[in-house]
């Protein structure tokens, strides 16, 4: 019960920070897509748009071929974005994933290459150098 006084405050900072992420990571040669509906380019979008007042801070970035071999080391080389699976905290987190083929979500070659990310409640800005860093340091 204590938390839900602070959701909506915390959710809009996990929104933004998440939209900061995506667009610097769209502007990346190593990033192919970025999978979000909240994101702009993202097919889903102008529903997504229509039906909710906001979203979060998961998305997941579908990196190219060449980069599927690096996937591992990138995430390991992050220092501010832990690496996990339990969406709900206030902590970025990344973590390589690979969707299952699914009615609504066919196989893709390429999704051999995909980082799931949580935007926490961190500065973006030191997020986007975490980010920056993990990529320099491949």
């Amino acid at each position: 019960h204590r938390g839900l006084r602070t959701l909506d405050v915390r959710l809009r900072r996990h929104q933004e920070n998440a939209q900061r992420l995506m667009t610097w990571l769209a502007a990346r040669d190593e990033v192919a897509e970025i999978l979000s509906p909240a994101w702009e380019g993202d097919p889903g979008h102008a529903l997504w748009k229509r039906s909710f007042a906001g979203g979060s801070g998961l998305f997941a970035a579908v990196f190219k071929p060449s980069f599927h071999s690096r996937i591992a080391a990138f995430c390991e080389t992050l220092s501010l974005f832990r690496i996990g699976s339990s969406w709900g905290g206030y902590e970025s987190l990344a973590a390589p994933a690979v969707p299952v083929p699914a009615r609504a979500f066919p196989a893709r070659a390429d999704f051999a290459s995909v980082v799931r990310f949580h935007a926490g409640l961190e500065d973006p800005d030191d997020l986007i150098r975490d980010l920056a860093a993990a990529f320099d340091a491949l």
